[in-house]
């Protein structure tokens, strides 16, 4: 079996993958590193989504890289726009010279006498056929996301058989899917939904958004004002930097503020839903949730376009359960029929823990269900292994980007005191583990008993804080007596 060494193997070429190759070459300059991706393209999330109106929920000020300003008038980017950004990184900096395509990594073995990783990859050559080739690295570098890309979430619905007409999940959308003069109906109230349904609303017949209870959904332009006057007038990275602080900032007390004063945020949001839809509509049935602000990640629509199509009438919602599928639609518990000629089941996500990667230390497997994570981004008793993970209350770039900084940091560390081995380690008795995620969301309720657990205090309780994580991850002491080195 063919098999190369690299110091640093990097696992996904999406958002996180390009931005940990160029931490790592500008950081670690005499580092050799590979990045593989098992699809045949950069871009993850970016380029698998394909629906229409994909876009981000962050501005991009924030999601976008710490070290490339983002220069795009329309802070809201649409996918297209974020998969160009990524792509141009990394052609920018060589990072797509290190990319290897169709390489799915399947398992990943540590030796502590040998202090490196055997990493099994599946690689798919020609004509779809596969072969196994291993790669060994001295550090595991994970950045494939929180989900699984074959396929997302969808209940059992009774009659799916029954539907005459075509059922499609957002992460499976094809070009061939025309919904022009077709009535359609979305399954859903995330992020996702509220995005399908403006974009589907401006050439369908008729389109309804069915949900079985609401989502906070919040207003924002698409352009940010405040952000092109000081472009025009600053040099282009200090403008980025002010106004991603800005950002950073305004979003950390925005989360605060719900966390300390739930009803005043929610009276605020249902405020400009009210504004958006007029006092007719009834707010109280379709758009107040039965959770506080931010137990779940608020939806964004930018220049209130899902509120203009429920105003032209171009789109409406509907909050009922779903009794059956039948050969015209859907019936609900009702009784009441919804006709339909598609069926969007945008109803979520499945989470997987580093990529479905199968683990283990010496022979033995890791239950990451049972590990804890340290400073949410190792793992305890699992030597020289990092996971890029964002932030469920702000953009993932944050978060990822401090992270690469800090196993820039320890690489580094590691070199200068002739360590080969940095494993995270829980002497602390008085430590309970935690559920990882508080959110009540469903794709994280369907997942969390799966997912690696948070401790009860530092280093292994999650702040989701960028500030704290400022001061944790590019400042707090590298030896801090949990992490063990050998």
């Amino acid at each position: 079996m063919q098999q190369e060494h690299f110091d640093v193997l990097i696992v996904g070429a999406g958002l996180s993958g390009i931005g940990a190759g160029y931490h790592l070459q500008s950081k670690c300059p005499g580092k050799s590193y590979v990045i593989l991706e098992g699809r045949d393209c950069i871009g993850g999330t970016w380029d698998l989504f394909r629906y229409p109106g994909i876009r981000s929920d962050s501005d991009m000020f924030t999601l976008g890289y710490s070290f490339k300003p983002w220069t795009d008038p329309k802070a809201i980017a649409d996918g297209p726009q974020i998969l160009n950004y990524v792509r141009e990184t990394a052609a920018e900096n060589g990072i797509d010279k290190h990319i290897r395509f169709r390489h799915r990594v399947k398992r990943a073995a540590w030796s502590t006498p040998e202090a490196r990783w055997t990493v099994e990859v599946e690689r798919t050559a020609g004509e779809g056929a596969t072969d196994l080739v291993r790669f060994t690295c001295n550090f595991l570098f994970m950045c494939s996301g929180y989900y699984k890309y074959e396929a997302g979430y969808t209940p059992e619905f009774a009659g799916v058989a029954d539907f005459a007409g075509r059922i499609v999940h957002p992460q499976k959308w094809t070009e061939d899917i025309d919904c022009t003069g077709k009535r359609v109906v979305v399954i859903g109230s995330g992020a996702t939904a509220v995005t399908l349904v403006p974009e589907l609303a401006k050439t369908a017949a008729q389109v309804t958004m069915l949900q079985r209870s609401p989502t906070y959904v919040v207003s924002r332009p698409a352009q940010d004002p405040v952000a092109n006057k000081l472009r025009r007038n600053l040099p282009a990275r200090l403008a980025y930097h002010l106004i991603r602080w800005r950002n950073v900032m305004w979003g950390m007390f925005f989360f605060q503020l719900s966390r300390r004063r739930p009803d005043k945020v929610k009276d605020l949001i249902l405020g400009g839903v009210r504004m958006a839809l007029g006092p007719d509509y009834d707010i109280a049935t379709h758009f107040t949730p039965r959770y506080n602000p931010w137990d779940q990640r608020l939806c964004l629509v930018p220049d209130g376009d899902l509120f203009r199509a429920i105003r032209d009438k171009r789109a409406t919602v509907v909050t009922n359960e779903i009794d059956t599928f039948t050969r015209d639609g859907i019936r609900l518990k009702d009784g009441s029929e919804l006709a339909a000629d598609i069926i969007v089941t945008a109803t979520g996500l499945v989470l997987q823990v580093v990529g479905g990667l199968e683990v283990s230390v010496d022979g033995r497997i890791v239950d990451f269900a049972n590990t804890l994570t340290y400073k949410g981004m190792m793992y305890a008793d699992v030597p020289n292994m990092a996971s890029a993970f964002g932030y469920t209350n702000a953009s993932w770039t944050l978060k990822c980007d401090l992270t690469c900084e800090y196993v820039c940091r320890l690489i580094n560390y590691m070199d200068r005191h002739n360590f080969r081995q940095a494993m995270p380690h829980n002497d602390d008795p008085t430590i309970t583990a935690q559920p990882s995620l508080d959110f009540t969301s469903g794709y994280v309720q369907r997942s969390v008993a799966k997912m690696p657990k948070q401790g009860s205090k530092q280093p292994w309780r999650l702040y989701q804080n960028y500030a704290l994580d400022i001061v944790s991850l590019r400042f707090g002491r590298i030896d801090d007596g949990v992490m063990q080195y050998s």
